[in-house]
C-alpha cells in the first residue's frame, strides 16, 4: 500500500512539499490532511498549537511575515479554496539558500502543503477569484516578534504571478523593510 503523505524536497533544508494520498470517486474525494503517525513516519515532530483561516480575492499578496525567535513557527499552510502561489524566503545566515526564496502552487484542486520550518519569511499571492488559506503553527501568535520584509523588494525579484495592477497589499505590508534591512535573528 502506498503512503498517506510524500514529502517532496525542496533544496532548502527542512522546507517540504508535502502531496497527500487522495481518494476519490462517484461522491467525490477523501484525503488525510493531517496525521501524526504519518508525520512522524516521514521524519516530521511537530507539536501544533494553533490553526489561522484567511480569506483573499484575487490579486491579494498576504506577506511576507515571520515571528523573530523565540517566538518563531513552523507552518504547515494548504488552500482549502482557489489558488494560491505560496513563497518563502530563507532566513536563515547558516544555510547556502540563505536570502533565496522558494514557490509553489496550492489549491483546493491539488491539494498540496507546504511546511514552511522556522527561519523563513512566509506570504502568498492569490490567483484565483478568491481564496481560503488554512495553516497550523507550533508556536503561538506573539504581537512583539513580529516582522516581515516588503512584497516587492527589488534584490528578491519574486513573481508573484499577479499583474501589478490588480495587486492589493494591505498598508501595513506595504511598508516592512527590505531584506537587507531586516534583522531577523536567524
Amino acid at each position: 500500500m502506498p503512503a498517506d503523505m510524500n514529502a517532496v524536497q525542496t533544496g532548502f533544508e527542512g522546507l517540504l512539499v508535502l502531496e497527500p494520498r487522495v481518494f476519490g470517486d462517484e461522491r467525490g474525494y477523501f484525503f488525510e490532511s493531517y496525521n501524526e503517525a504519518t508525520h512522524k513516519g516521514l521524519g516530521l515532530h511537530h507539536h501544533w498549537v494553533q490553526d489561522n483561516q484567511s480569506s483573499s480575492t484575487h490579486g491579494v499578496i498576504r506577506g511576507l511575515h515571520f515571528q523573530k525567535p523565540p517566538y518563531a513557527q513552523t507552518k504547515l499552510v494548504r488552500a482549502i479554496e482557489g489558488e494560491i502561489l505560496d513563497v518563502v524566503v530563507d532566513l536563515r545566515k547558516d544555510q547556502p539558500t540563505f536570502g533565496k526564496y522558494f514557490s509553489v502552487l496550492l489549491s483546493a484542486e491539488n491539494k498540496k502543503q507546504i511546511l514552511v520550518p522556522k527561519g523563513f519569511a512566509h506570504g502568498f499571492s492569490v490567483l484565483s477569484p478568491t481564496a481560503q488559506v488554512m495553516y497550523k503553527c507550533d508556536a503561538l501568535y506573539n504581537k512583539e516578534s513580529e516582522a516581515g520584509i516588503v512584497y516587492n523588494d527589488p534584490a528578491l525579484k519574486i513573481d508573484w504571478q499577479v499583474d501589478p495592477a490588480n495587486i492589493v497589499v494591505s498598508d501595513k505590508d506595504r511598508i516592512l523593510p527590505t531584506f537587507a534591512n531586516t534583522e531577523s535573528g536567524f
